[in-house]
């Protein structure tokens, strides 16, 4: 199917088809036609789909029951008259007939059961054993006949794409009850279609695509009854804005997505993806690349988030695909979509907690409360899972809704199960029980302080032991030389989490969640139990959060000094610059750990308040150290939840420092 030439062209390009066919099976007398690609870049894997009628059960009415099977005939029909326009290796052809730099007729049939590889058959009749340069001069020629991707190529693209288009809406108009009479229109509508995915080769053309007004005539077929060219229209638009294609063409990847957006692309891919099946392959990868699509919208126009959960049921949607609980690919691909959704946007945080989608991620994530997910894509579903919830966690009312849904006890559930999930559920927690003080109060009360703890200490446990009877052995012979806890740990690892960074995340989460708990009750015998863990087994907890606190430390100690150097190199940075990074080094790990310090003495505990003075002086350390890290702390307190809220943390902070 060339895009243009003349008869001459069409001609050379055939012959470039027939390049591609092989001889199989010749002792049964068969042949194999390989369409799979064709000089213009046009596909014809979904011509070679055939339709059966157990595949259209979920057709709405008979009548689109028997379009759908003459539009597959007609495809069979083509892919048959395709084959038989001369193009039968076993058929010799007149040589006339052929262009004359076209190799000789018995080129592919030299009477023998070789076959044409890379430009040299396996045996040759040629007793000179000579090369026919002419096929090197017919493929020079094909290659030439296809024609540049410019302006009067698009052109020639949409105008052709807009008779066939509108042909096929006459066809359907005249003969609505008579699927035989515009299957073939649908035919070459499709054909039409996979030729413009060209056009993803040159994103430049995208402002004349969208001046040529050709836009709402691709989006119209979204609806069309043939679902199959409602498939076809989802796969042109994710060629269009895919992230590599657009990666270096910014302005004409906002034109084109703009244009999508203004012309209602974001309500249409929605309605046709309620209607495409899960049971039917096409439409299983028709959902995979909707979704796609609207990804790589959001990736142009991150207002893209916003506005289709605003205009669109995609919310309700993917609520409904991560309940389901047999996993595949496009139930991680809606896991993946939904956290996107809400990770920018309080507005859709808010709107997917008045949809009860709290409830709904918490019933999602509960299926993995006493089981790994079985491959690393299942492991990414519930990682996104995790990350949905985490977002929901934001805005005030969730948090509520996250305690009266149970939420508290199904994660101290996945922590004690100790599967892959254990973090995530620590992260969780932190972020419900952040500023409110209702989670911190439940976590309490249904014995969530045990758990906490254990994870905070890492010690191993005898569930670990019996798990792995043979490192068990080898503890019992070599506790003399090695200390058990650096032997194992009670925390176990998934695949992906058996990295070198995953303890460090461990304990910055475990961290901010004790944090979280000692802001969030202040007073009261839950305060007392809090305190109380860090006096038992003679204060083994101070002995590890100064572990820490030192750890922490010397690394921004040594990242401090190091930037340091970078000012006398003559590399400057601002002092924001410079507290990010140190941030990013552990200096916000650090300042809790002081905060937690800091509550601590506060509590006037004489026997907490000698420990940590002495953890102090055994690192050559004092009180002043704790102090100047809450001063600074102190001093970058943001108010982004408002002046008040800024002063009282302020003021919280400053009653620490005047303590110590």
């Amino acid at each position: 199917i060339p895009l243009g030439g003349g008869i001459e062209s069409s001609r050379v390009e055939s012959r470039e088809l027939e390049i591609e066919f092989r001889v199989r099976d010749r002792k049964q007398g068969e042949t194999g036609i390989n369409f799979a690609t064709s000089p213009t870049g046009v596909t014809f894997h979904r011509l070679q789909n055939q339709l059966t009628e157990s595949e259209l059960n979920g057709a709405s009415t008979k009548k689109h029951h028997q379009q759908q099977v003459s539009f597959s005939q007609a495809k069979s029909n083509h892919m048959e008259s395709a084959s038989s326009r001369g193009q039968n290796p076993k058929r010799k052809r007149e040589a006339s007939s052929l262009p004359p730099s076209h190799p000789p007729p018995d080129f592919f049939d030299n009477g023998n059961d070789d076959h044409y590889v890379g430009g040299i058959t396996g045996t040759s009749n040629n007793s000179s054993n000579d090369v026919d340069l002419s096929l090197l001069e017919a493929v020079e020629k094909s290659q030439s006949a296809v024609e540049a991707l410019d302006l009067r190529t698009l052109k020639k693209l949409v105008l052709s794409f807009e008779r066939r288009y509108k042909e096929n809406i006459e066809a359907r108009l005249k003969y609505p009850d008579q699927p035989d009479r515009f299957s073939d229109s649908e035919v070459e509508l499709h054909l039409e279609l996979e030729k413009l995915r060209v056009l993803a080769g040159g994103p430049e053309l995208y402002p004349d695509l969208v001046n040529l007004n050709t836009i709402p005539s691709i989006l119209g077929l979204l609806t069309h009854d043939n679902t199959d060219i409602a498939v076809d229209v989802v796969q042109l638009l994710q060629d269009l804005t895919d992230e590599d294609v657009l990666e270096d063409n910014d302005e004409p990847a906002r034109v084109l997505v703009d244009a999508l957006v203004e012309n209602n692309v974001l309500e249409l891919l929605v309605q046709n993806l309620q209607r495409l099946s899960e049971t039917d392959a096409d439409e299983m990868a028709a959902i995979y690349t909707t979704l796609a699509t609207i990804e790589n919208m959001i990736e142009v126009k991150p207002a893209v988030a916003e506005l289709v959960c605003e205009r669109t049921k995609l919310l309700r949607w993917l609520l409904g695909k991560i309940k389901v609980r047999e996993f595949d690919s496009n139930k991680q691909y809606a896991s993946e979509i939904l956290a996107i959704l809400l990770q920018n946007s309080t507005a859709n945080q808010k709107k997917l907690g008045q949809m009860n989608g709290v409830d709904m991620v918490l019933q999602a994530v509960a299926m993995y409360k006493s089981k790994d997910p079985k491959s690393s894509d299942e492991e990414e579903m519930v990682e996104n899972l995790f990350d949905c919830l985490c977002c929901l966690l934001m805005p005030l009312e969730n948090k509520e809704r996250f305690v009266n849904a149970e939420g508290v006890e199904l994660m101290i559930i996945i922590m004690k199960q100790k599967k892959s999930a254990y973090s995530s559920a620590i992260r969780a927690l932190d972020f419900a029980m952040t500023k409110y003080p209702p989670a911190c109060e439940r976590f309490v009360d249904v014995l969530g302080l045990k758990t906490a703890f254990s994870a905070f200490m890492g010690k191993a446990s005898s569930s670990s032991l019996i798990f792995w009877p043979w490192l068990y052995c080898l503890i019992c012979l070599t506790s003399l030389r090695y200390d058990l806890s650096k032997l194992i740990r009670n925390i176990p690892m998934s695949k992906k989490n058996k990295k070198e960074s995953y303890q460090e995340e461990l304990e910055e989460r475990i961290v901010s969640l004790m944090a979280s708990l000692f802001g969030g009750i202040l007073r009261g015998t839950r305060r007392e139990r809090l305190l109380s863990k860090f006096v038992e087994n003679e204060c083994e907890k101070i002995d590890r959060l100064m572990e820490l606190y030192i750890r922490y430390s010397d690394r921004v100690k040594s990242e401090t000094k190091r930037m340091e150097q970078l000012e006398v190199d003559d590399i400057e940075m601002d002092d924001e610059e410079i507290y990010n990074r140190k941030l990013g080094f552990g200096l916000y790990t650090l300042q809790l750990i002081a905060i937690i310090l800091g509550h601590l003495w506060c509590s006037e505990h004489q026997g907490m308040r000698a420990r940590i003075e002495l953890l102090l002086k055994q690192h050559k350390l004092s009180k002043k150290d704790v102090k100047d890290v809450l001063q600074e702390y102190h001093d970058n307190i943001g108010d982004l939840d408002g002046p008040e809220e800024k002063e009282r943390a302020q003021s919280r902070i400053q009653k620490f420092i005047s303590a110590l």
